[in-house]
């Protein structure tokens, strides 16, 4: 049996039965998700993203980000979401967070003052910092899941062309410190002053070296404007370009794999 889910599966009847208490109001499927078919929920009490796994890889991979979101909660001074895992009837794992109100920084980078943009910088320098210092002595096995193996094994359940000088570099370079592993500007949030007030999205999260994040954060365009001060932030930056190519090169891999397999998926975000 699948362990995974299809749009075809009754969706709205899952939803239904994980908030009984909520009225539900209206349900909008996000077609940016590439790991998990995602629904934005509005009920009653408020908003929710049901995340669903789109492959077996990834059912593996929603435990492993509710496991991490829950174990990062209050560890940082930022908000990261609050994650509930729940199984179906077949025993599919998906999972549920509230939503928090905000933008997120891709939308808003080309739109951010001079002194927004500084504030940002700061602030996803300071996130990257307070979470490579999370002391992981009592943390869960799948908090301490390698990056590098992580991103190996995606390279090689999804990629026609693998990147195995990149899987080399990376795991050469590891310091065994907890890093957000995808740390892209659409899982960065921001209120509605252009203050970064969360970050989202765990999937990748493992151990690895800080500089993955920091690299991760200019893997897509951003204004010079921003690059200059938030590497002015980043306490070593001598590995960022080589990571911030294999950033790129991961992107590409996938993008590809899903051009293949969901064409329905919005890919503007690259």
């Amino acid at each position: 049996m699948k362990c995974f889910f299809t749009p075809s599966d009754p969706l709205d009847d899952i939803i239904e039965q994980t908030l009984p208490d909520a009225k539900i109001q209206h349900t909008k499927h996000i077609l940016t998700g590439w790991t998990n078919i995602v629904i934005e929920v509005t009920t009653n009490q408020g908003n929710y993203f049901f995340r669903f796994p789109r492959n077996p890889f990834w059912s593996k991979m929603i435990v492993k980000d509710a496991t991490v979101c829950n174990f990062v909660e209050g560890k940082t001074s930022f908000y990261t979401p609050q994650m509930q895992l729940h199984y179906d009837k077949h025993h599919r794992p998906f999972s549920v967070h509230q939503k928090i109100e905000g933008y997120t920084l891709g939308d808003r980078i080309y739109h951010l003052s001079h002194t927004a943009l500084t504030g940002t910088a700061y602030d996803i320098a300071k996130f990257i910092k307070e979470l490579s210092s999370i002391d992981l002595t009592k943390a869960p096995q799948k908090v301490k899941y390698p990056l590098s193996d992580f991103l190996k094994e995606l390279d090689y359940k999804h990629y026609t062309h693998h990147i195995d000088a990149d899987h080399q570099y990376i795991k050469s370079t590891e310091t065994h410190q907890l890093v957000h592993g995808d740390l892209n500007l659409g899982n960065i949030l921001l209120d509605k002053n252009d203050k970064v007030i969360g970050v989202i999205d765990f999937c990748f999260a493992g151990t690895g070296n800080p500089q993955m994040d920091a690299a991760r954060v200019l893997s897509r365009p951003v204004p010079k404007e921003f690059e200059q001060a938030f590497l002015a932030k980043i306490t070593h930056t001598n590995e960022v370009p080589r990571m911030k190519t294999a950033w790129q090169h991961i992107d590409a891999g996938y993008a590809d794999h899903i051009r293949t397999n969901f064409p329905e998926i919005n890919l503007n975000q690259l």
